[in-house]
């Protein structure tokens, strides 16, 4: 293709294999990840139907949805049934020859995260995994999305997946965020304005002056959100903080080694489908209030009206400040921010305080068990447990509701995750998405609070 193109197109038209006859395009994947709750079905499905896996060193698979995230883990889960997930996925896995980080892998930790660390994912590479937040990964200039299971099949035995291409959006921010600001603030703000199905159909590239100021944790979380704005994924072109990022990993060649990540942005002069520019240095700390992540606002505005539903849900009528909710329990975890930046910046706050008592249940679980140990280095587990958090091993844990553990009934938290939908933390279950900074300012009032204050 000639002419000016974007940073998608060219990562779809070096993984463009050939065109079916339906108008589809075959895409080549260069790497496929597994987790415990599906990773044992797509397994063993291909296995039953005597499909080998096409190229075992390209399939990953961990278990990181389910596990029990209490100190000295085992195989046992708090979801009913859920041993059966760990212990299926490991003999499938073993029996296909795929890489397995298992429940006691100095590796473990949640896809998302371990991937980046260890260098899996690339610029410029493929990776599906059946997991919505497979877009995480985007941060890192590849283009990852989430299938089902059934794809993930079709992926491992043929190294290719039949897609329709998607249109292309660029979210650009300008200018530069203040202080008490963060990737998630950008991404919820994107969602209240343009709505949860904004992005629907489309490859959505992150750019502007404040997407290049941000560290590369802090632009996995904005990816993270591309899910929650209905888009295929999210990406951001690859440049020197990547380099320094990746240099080093175990799966990561040198840098220097691979020119053409060079190439990998949009030309100057290429168009997308459809352009959104925000004002970064606009923007404030927000949290979300109903029963949807674009139900958000800033953490010093006021409930807006939306569905009915959502403020019977929240018990939260329009025209209520959001500052000075009491909350019930607090949250910080997830594919979104549970890595050390995460980490570091909340115990930046919490350190010499405590928790409100109103607060019933504080949790701080690591995105993985690399991410823990950093953090235990610089002793971050002692200010997060005597500020009144409870300290984890990693894992998706109250992220999402299996079953198993939850907060009591009715509870009202602030949560470092990604969905507030009904139920989503366990049945009642009303939740507010923030910031880790803004969780923490949080659990120290006992309410819903402005991390800015406490910063000063």
């Amino acid at each position: 293709m000639t002419g000016p193109r974007t940073f998608f197109a060219k990562i779809w038209d070096a993984h463009h294999v050939a065109d079916t006859a339906a108008g589809a395009a075959l895409i080549a994947i260069d790497r496929v990840f597994l987790h415990e709750r599906t990773g044992a079905a797509a397994l063993k499905a291909m296995a039953a139907a005597g499909r080998p896996v096409h190229d075992p060193a390209r399939v990953f698979a961990v278990m990181d949805h389910i596990v029990d995230t209490r100190p000295g883990r085992g195989d046992q889960t708090l979801m009913p049934g859920g041993q059966a997930f760990i212990t299926e996925t490991r003999e499938a896995a073993l029996a296909a020859g795929i890489t397995l980080f298992d429940v006691t892998d100095p590796d473990q930790g949640i896809t998302h995260v371990i991937s980046p660390e260890l260098g899996i994912v690339l610029p410029g590479l493929t990776l599906v995994a059946p997991d919505s937040h497979t877009c995480t990964q985007g941060a890192l200039g590849a283009l990852a999305w989430g299938i089902g299971s059934s794809e993930a099949e079709h992926a491992m035995a043929t190294g290719v997946l039949r897609l329709g291409r998607p249109q292309s959006m660029r979210v650009t921010f300008t200018g530069q965020l203040a202080p008490g600001v963060t990737a998630k603030d950008m991404a919820l703000a994107l969602l209240a304005t343009h709505g949860a199905g904004g992005g629907a159909g489309h490859v959505v590239e992150f750019a502007g002056e404040a997407v290049r100021a941000l560290d590369i944790e802090s632009r996995m979380t904005l990816c993270n959100m591309a899910t929650e704005f209905a888009a295929m994924t999210g990406i951001i072109a690859p440049d020197e903080r990547t380099y320094a990022y990746l240099a080093g990993r175990r799966h990561a060649p040198p840098a220097f080694d691979h020119p053409h990540w060079q190439s990998l942005h949009t030309d100057h002069g290429a168009t997308f489908d459809r352009e959104i520019v925000i004002d970064a240095g606009a923007l404030a700390p927000m949290v979300t209030w109903g029963t949807s992540p674009e139900h958000a606002v800033a953490v010093d505005g006021t409930v807006p009206q939306g569905p009915q539903r959502a403020h019977e849900y929240t018990g939260l009528a329009a025209g209520t400040p959001i500052k000075g909710t009491p909350i019930d329990a607090a949250f910080i975890g997830s594919c979104t921010n549970a890595r050390l930046s995460d980490l570091r910046r909340a115990a930046r706050l919490l350190k010499g305080r405590r928790i409100s008592p109103a607060i019933r249940k504080a949790l701080v679980v690591p995105g993985s068990m690399a991410v823990r140990r950093a953090a235990e280095a610089e002793g971050l587990d002692k200010v997060f447990a005597d500020a009144g958090f409870e300290w984890r091993e990693s894992g998706c844990s109250l992220c999402f509701y299996a079953g198993g553990e939850g907060f009591a009934p009715g509870s009202r938290t602030i949560s470092s995750t990604n969905r507030n939908f009904e139920g989503r933390q366990g049945p009642g279950i009303r939740t507010h998405i923030a910031s880790p900074e803004t969780v923490a300012a949080s659990a120290l009032a006992g309410a819903i609070a402005d991390p800015r204050e406490m910063m000063r």
